[in-house]
C-alpha cells in the first residue's frame, strides 16, 4: 500500500517554563501539525515514526528557563524532547534504511525529522522487547558507566563506590558491580534512598552525603571496612 505524502503529526507541546513540579496543564496536545513522509534529497536526514518514548527525571529540569545545565531547556511551543525508540520511514542517510529500528533523542510526537543522525543508534531486532531499549539497554549515560567496566575491569573483591546510587543509572551500576563480586558502597541524599540501596538493591553499605561533614573521610571509611 502506498504511503500518503502528508499526514497529521500529533505532538506534545510545552506551553511555557515552570518553577515547580510539572502539571498536565503545562503541556498540550497539538493535532494541527502536518508532516511530509518523504524527505528532500541531499538533506542527509531521516524521517522516523516514534514507537516508544521515555519519561525521565532530567526532563523536569529542562522545563525551567536558563537553569545552567549541559543540556538546553525545552522550547515553549515546540514538542518536548526525550529518548525514544523509532522506525525509519524514509532516509537520505546511507547508514539508515526504511524499516530500520533506531534509538536516540527524538520529539514527543508521532513522526520526527532527524537531521543529526550521528546521535542515533541502530537496534538489532531480536527477541528482546523494543521497549527495553528506553530502559536498561538504552538509558542516557549508561554507555558511560559501561565504559567504566571496560576500563577498570572490575573483579571479585574490588571496592566500588557509586554516587547518586539510587538514580536510574547508579542503581544499575551498583547491581552490576555486585554481579562482578565487588564490595559496593553507594551515596544518596535521603534516608529512604539509603534504605532502598541497602535493603532492595543489595548494596553492601550506603551513606547520606548530606549528613557527612568530610566526604573524603566518609568514603575512605566505607570502602575500607
Amino acid at each position: 500500500m502506498e504511503l500518503k505524502e502528508e499526514v497529521e503529526n500529533k505532538q506534545i507541546i510545552l506551553k511555557g517554563y515552570i518553577d515547580r513540579a510539572p502539571l498536565e496543564s503545562d503541556m498540550e496536545l497539538n493535532v494541527g501539525n502536518k508532516i511530509k513522509l518523504k524527505i528532500s534529497k541531499g538533506s542527509n536526514s531521516i524521517l522516523i515514526k516514534n514507537l516508544y518514548l521515555s519519561c525521565d527525571p532530567y526532563m523536569r529540569g529542562r522545563m525551567r528557563e536558563n537553569y545552567g545545565s549541559y543540556i538546553p531547556p525545552f522550547v515553549p511551543g515546540k514538542p518536548i524532547e526525550g529518548f525514544g525508540v523509532s522506525r525509519v520511514i524514509d532516509s537520505d542517510d546511507p547508514s539508515f534504511h526504511p524499516g530500520d529500528i533506531v534509538s536516540g533523542m527524538t520529539g514527543w510526537e508521532e513522526y520526527s525529522l532527524i537531521e543529526d543522525t550521528k546521535k542515533l543508534r541502530k537496534i538489532q531486532q531480536d527477541d528482546i522487547p523494543l521497549s527495553y531499549h528506553i530502559g536498561l539497554l538504552g538509558m542516557p549515560g549508561f554507555t558511560a558507566y559501561a565504559g567504566f567496566y571496560e576500563v577498570c575491569l572490575p573483579k571479585e573483591g574490588d571496592r566500588v563506590s557509586v554516587s547518586a546510587a539510587s538514580g536510574a543509572v547508579g542503581q544499575i551500576v551498583g547491581q552490576l558491580a555486585k554481579l562482578h563480586g565487588c564490595y559496593v558502597v553507594g551515596s544518596a541524599g535521603t534516608k529512604e534512598k539509603i534504605d532502598l540501596l541497602k535493603t532492595k538493591l543489595g548494596f553492601d553499605d550506603a551513606f547520606n552525603y548530606k549528613e557527612e561533614q568530610d566526604l573524603d573521610a566518609t568514603l575512605k571509611r566505607q570502602v575500607e571496612n
